[in-house]
């Protein structure tokens, strides 16, 4: 079954209350634990209606914290300030925290007030795409045509698969109950292939507020009304201005009645007017100015038969300004209100077929996998089982702030080189704090002397002196390779400030390569905006050979398996099959053999054109027998030039997330860091790192 479904509604007032009731109350049935997430709610200060509701009728175990993720105000000012992307990273955060004790959570899209829908609608789509989360389409029926309500649907369908996003459903909530029939007969939820679409028709009971609501929202005192008056739906409301006898003939069934609180002839006559047989039954009184009925009209209310059932209201506000605010309530369905949990739940039930929704939910699941998934996805991973890291550029500010993230969030156990007074200068100057950071200074360290005997070993046959190791060993980046080796590290980051050759040189001298690579090389993770491909090599090889070009092919599947990436290896050329000859079309074609044939159980096809091996139009037309045409995961490019182009221009031209380069078939982990790196660039990084220091454990 899948994991999670998102409901997202299309506009104000779609009814998302009642949809995650029928869905909860489904997913209840048939799931043991089920956890309910919203990632924005309101506000901060008052709870949120719907994680009440669901979290108190299916008592549900999570604390109200772990079932959202943030407030409107701290939402659009992130958004204000172009910061989405951490938003969504916050989101994605909670979100992981409550899926992990979960089997299935069911999301409920945001509600913003004072937004455009447009924004709203592209804010729901990226929340659900970075969550993994097929989506439940919510339509607001109300007051539209049947024509209105089908180019609506097809609109909201049309514009979420455009994104990307995976559709179980579309339900048309709140139709009015006379165009029910003809609005369903538009959609043929029978056609094979074909998300369903489920009409739900508006009831009066869900349409308008309480007595309850609205003395909440209002911050009203009660003065009186037994419990269940206070459930009584308000249909309409009269603000008293006349006289008592003209007032009475404009009074109706379920009016709540606006008056001040000393207009005691308003007070005593409505309330004679709902005991009496003749007159309508109002649904309340809200008296206003903050005036409260005189105490001998209390005492001849309390002695009047039946009042208590009738809920009398006081607030602070004037007439108008109460009336406004009155009307301005929202109908909800609110915890403890049986009477429309069970008329939602009702209406839910006939209209939506509950088992091939059921079966919707089992099918489709979302297969993208975003820059920020894949991102949280490496963090949890390296949290997983930690590793101890060397960061050798241990004075570099974007270091220091990036190991404060990465102790924070438990990610690696950290070690900095360098003079400690300089470091922990810096970092108090920037305002961090990295405590259980170990600082070592490799020129006063004890371990320089035994590092410089190993190292001398190790180079002795390429002429190494005993006064050059030691020199060399004083090094950070030398330094930091050899706690790498001797194992008092599990892996090492460096390049923030130094060049591809200082961080990997000491690696192929030190370190080395297991006796089945013939090389090492480097892959790129790019990740783009609904899934991670691995790129290589397009930093250390400039023009590899046959038989490197496949150890490249070969590692590289490694590395995307260890990502959690299932390998589909394209063998990059300018030509596709047997289309086209020449010197590197051959060198290709030799390489792909050899990979086979060394790895006969991973799918490898090559040569192989980029259009061919990632468009599946074109892989029909040049390659339609291949396992790999139209769906590569894994492309290797047959010389340095070719690769690091490609994956800058798609780095660019794309808007993908390039995380590496990460460097495969070392002994033990060691990657290099581009000197343009954010901060985000050496947490992954280091995260990195540690995940493949586990694979090698």
């Amino acid at each position: 079954m899948a994991r999670n479904l998102y409901i997202a509604g299309i506009e104000p007032g779609s009814g998302k209350s009642l949809v995650a009731l029928g869905v909860m109350e489904l997913l209840s049935r048939r799931v043991r634990q089920v956890g309910y997430f919203r990632p924005v709610i309101p506000s901060q200060t008052l709870p949120d209606n719907n994680i009440r509701l669901i979290q108190n009728r299916y008592n549900l175990n999570w604390a109200y914290e772990e079932m959202y993720a943030c407030v409107h105000e701290d939402a659009q000012s992130m958004v204000a300030k172009r910061s989405t992307d951490s938003l969504l990273k916050s989101i994605v955060e909670k979100y992981k925290a409550l899926e992990s004790k979960c089997q299935f959570v069911l999301c409920e899209g945001t509600d913003f007030s004072g937004v455009s829908t447009a924004f709203e609608f592209d804010f729901n789509a990226d929340v659900a795409d970075n969550l993994g989360s097929p989506i439940l389409l919510l339509v607001n029926g109300s007051r539209k045509t049947t024509d209105d309500i089908a180019a609506a649907v097809e609109l909201a369908q049309e514009s979420f698969e455009s994104k990307g996003c995976s559709i179980v459903a579309t339900i048309v909530n709140r139709v009015a109950t006379q165009h029910r029939d003809a609005v369903a007969k538009r959609f043929d939820n029978d056609h094979p292939g074909k998300n369903p679409v489920y009409v739900i028709p508006e009831i009066a009971t869900l349409g308008k507020p309480t007595i309850k609501e609205i003395a909440e929202e209002l911050d009203a005192q009660i003065l009186q009304g037994a419990a269940e008056g206070l459930y009584r739906s308000v249909n309409d409301y009269k603000v008293a201005a006349m006289k008592l006898p003209n007032f009475l003939d404009f009074i109706n069934d379920g009016d709540l009645v606006i008056t001040p609180g000393d207009r005691a002839d308003i007070i005593l006559g409505s309330m004679a007017a709902t005991a009496s047989d003749t007159f309508p039954k109002i649904a309340g009184l809200l008296l206003t100015g903050g005036l409260a009925p005189d105490p001998q009209i209390r005492c001849l209310l309390e002695g009047l038969r039946h009042s208590s059932a009738v809920p009398i209201l006081q607030v602070q506000t004037d007439t108008y300004k109460t009336a406004m605010n009155a009307s301005d309530v929202r109908p909800r369905i609110t915890p403890g209100n049986e009477r429309k949990i069970a008329a939602a739940l009702g209406i839910f039930e006939a209209h939506v077929e509950l088992s091939q929704l059921e079966k919707q939910i089992d099918i489709v699941r979302s297969t993208r996998r975003t820059p920020i998934m894949f991102e949280y996805e490496l963090i949890e991973r390296a949290k997983s089982q930690r590793k101890h890291i060397v960061l050798p550029e241990g004075r570099e500010e974007r270091i220091l702030r990036a190991a404060e993230i990465l102790l924070r969030r438990g990610v690696a156990e950290l070690t900095l080189l360098g003079n400690p007074e300089d470091i922990f200068g810096k970092t108090a100057s920037l305002g961090l704090n990295l405590d259980g950071i170990h600082v070592i200074d490799p020129l006063q360290s004890g371990r320089l002397s035994d590092f410089a005997s190993i190292y001398y070993d190790l180079r002795k046959h390429k002429s190494m002196t005993e006064e050059r190791a030691r020199d060399t060993m004083s090094t950070v980046s030398y330094f930091g390779t050899m706690m790498v080796h001797t194992g008092e590290v599990d892996g090492m980051v460096s390049g923030a400030v130094h060049t591809t050759g200082d961080t990997i040189r000491p690696a192929f001298e030190i370190i080395r390569t297991p006796p089945e690579v013939s090389l090492v090389s480097s892959v790129f993770l790019m990740c783009m905006p609904d899934r991670v491909l691995v790129y290589g090599d397009c930093a250390v090889n400039p023009n590899p050979n046959a038989e490197q070009l496949a150890d490249i092919a070969v590692s590289a599947a490694e590395t995307a398996v260890m990502f959690g990436i299932e390998p589909r290896v394209a063998m990059c050329s300018y030509a596709t099959g047997i289309s086209g000859k020449g010197q590197d079309v051959d060198k290709v074609r030799q390489a792909t053999k050899i990979a086979q044939e060394r790895r006969p159980n991973i799918k490898i096809e090559g040569p192989i054109q980029y259009d061919a091996a990632v468009d599946a139009g074109v892989a029909k037309t040049k390659l339609p027998q291949s396992e790999v045409a139209g769906k590569a995961t894994v492309f290797v490019f047959p010389d340095l030039n070719t690769g690091n182009n490609l994956y800058k221009a798609v780095q660019r031209s794309a808007n993908a997330v390039a995380i590496g380069p990460v460097l495969q078939g070392l002994n033990k982990p060691v990657n290099d860091l581009s000197r343009g790196c954010t901060v985000t660039d050496i947490v992954n990084t280091v995260a990195i790192t540690a995940i493949q220091a586990q694979a090698l454990k």
